[in-house]
């Protein structure tokens, strides 16, 4: 099978059926040629409904789950985006073809420079890679959406303040073995809506704080 029947196969029988509908997301999925931002050791698992391990501890999400974050960010024409945690930048490439432009940030310089690579096969994709710690004092910025790949134990509210009135951002909070995908939705200067999305569970975010233990 070519790699464009099974993107499209992919789309049609892995995320449509987890309600991803949004017409300009499948499109952007089966364009966007993920066999090219996935380890060449699990290449022939590129479309697999499953994570891929990408080193260093961390994994590419599965195709449905990042269809449901595309899905729930609505990424206009007009958006500013950020994604925390670029892996491969395969994401990343997908959120800079249907917003105006896209930042893309990650602690690990072997993964900035990796997707930095992978990013160069979607002609359309136009991404600033940066290698930072998303928990670092400096601010993120100001955006229109707000991707974190990652997981969060515990709520952290630095994301949700980064949105400009109108953003929105994915994030999942918890713990394995559930854990809480969430769209945040920035309605005023000082008011956000919360909606629980699905449940899953994904690795944490480095750095991130730690649910505190209680000791009996």
């Amino acid at each position: 099978m070519d790699n464009l029947t099974a993107r499209r196969q992919m789309v049609d029988q892995q995320i449509r059926t987890w309600e991803v509908l949004d017409p300009r997301v499948l499109e952007v999925l089966a364009e966007v040629p993920r066999e090219a931002f996935v380890p060449p050791q699990y290449r022939e698992l590129a479309f697999a409904d499953a994570p891929i391990p990408i080193g260093l501890g961390q994994s590419m999400l599965a195709p449905k789950i990042q269809g449901r974050i595309l899905q729930a960010l609505g990424v206009l024409a007009t958006d500013s985006v950020l994604e925390v945690g670029s892996g491969l930048g395969y994401l990343a490439a997908c959120l800079s073809l249907l917003g105006a432009n896209t930042r893309s940030i990650d602690i690990h310089p072997q993964f900035t420079a990796a997707a930095a690579s992978n990013l160069r096969t979607v002609a359309r994709a136009r991404v600033a890679l940066e290698t930072r710690d998303a928990f670092a004092n400096a601010p993120l910025g100001e955006y229109d959406a707000i991707a974190v790949t990652g997981s969060l134990p515990v709520y952290d509210a630095r994301f949700e303040r980064s949105l400009r009135v109108g953003g929105r951002l994915f994030i999942i909070v918890g713990e394995a073995p559930v854990m809480d995908a969430m769209l945040v939705r920035r309605v005023g200067t000082a008011e956000w809506i919360r909606e629980s999305l699905f449940e899953t569970v994904v690795e944490p975010l480095i750095n991130a704080a730690s649910a505190q233990k209680f000791v009996f």
